[in-house]
């Protein structure tokens, strides 16, 4: 099996958006010129997250995943304000390969089984947002991180297995956006209790970051600030017209933060004989 490298983007409007623990967002560009470097570069596959779609109960990417893939022939899991079953319809026949529910899943259960018989287990991904509380337990967020569940994730993540999920994006929203490193107790924690792929976000600012596969195995890693500001680093364009929200960020953010791009990591971890798919 290859370890999937998979750019996330976090979509706002038409912008894509960065925050550090998945708040105070900034505009770094158009998604579909990121998504469009990222495919021609080696990505194994894309993840878009409309970030407030379930604070405004909405979900607008079905318009943009229809002109994303007529470009790019990598899978696709597209999440954000999934409510119901006609809305992974129209996201699914948009062109999305999987789809990525959390707060709707959380509220109501069955909805993970209902969606996984109606398109498949292999469609169904479930995005796990946890923070971790002071006395060491992992608490299961929703609303894109905002919004406290109480839920200890151990019993969470029983509940996405045995109504039939195919997938699971872990995400360490204490990590989330920091390029500090990976929450390696959060993943050697989850990974025990699944018997589904696991996908880890959150944390990862350099190659070495990665070192952790040669013992942990994770079907894929979700990559989103490090993959971005190497792009900014070598594609940026100011293009204000077509952007909404504070651009101020971004002149100053390809000289500040630094990244790297998948095909350095790939070279890293096929060096570290971690199995990527590699050109």
């Amino acid at each position: 099996m290859f370890h999937r490298l998979i750019p996330r983007l976090d979509i706002k409007g038409p912008s894509l958006v960065k925050g550090i623990h998945l708040e105070g967002l900034r505009v770094l560009g158009l998604p579909k010129d990121f998504a469009k470097y990222y495919y021609e570069n080696g990505a194994d596959e894309l993840i878009y997250q409309d970030v407030v779609a379930s604070l405004y109960d909405r979900n607008s990417l079905s318009e943009f995943v229809e002109k994303t893939a007529e470009e790019i022939f990598i899978p696709m899991t597209v999440g954000g304000g999934i409510r119901n079953q006609k809305d992974i319809f129209n996201l699914l026949r948009s062109g999305a390969d999987k789809v990525s529910i959390n707060t709707a899943a959380v509220k109501n259960p069955d909805f993970i089984k209902e969606a996984s018989e109606n398109y498949g287990s292999s469609t169904i991904v479930i995005s796990v947002e946890v923070i971790k509380q002071n006395n060491g337990a992992y608490e299961l967020f929703i609303d894109n991180g905002r919004q406290s569940t109480g839920i200890e994730i151990s019993k969470w993540l029983d509940i996405i297995q045995s109504n039939g999920a195919g997938e699971i994006v872990l995400t360490s929203v204490d990590q989330e956006g920091t390029m500090k490193g990976v929450d390696l107790d959060l993943i050697k924690y989850a990974l025990p209790k699944l018997d589904i792929p696991l996908i880890y976000h959150g944390g990862i600012g350099k190659v070495e970051d990665l070192t952790f596969l040669d013992d942990c195995y994770l079907s894929g890693t979700a990559i989103a600030s490090a993959f971005h500001y190497d792009y900014l680093s070598n594609n940026f364009v100011k293009n204000d017209q077509e952007l909404e929200g504070n651009t101020s960020y971004l002149e100053s953010a390809i000289h500040s933060q630094r990244g790297f791009s998948i095909m350095q990591l790939k070279d890293y971890l096929s060096g570290a004989q971690i199995n990527v798919r590699h050109s």
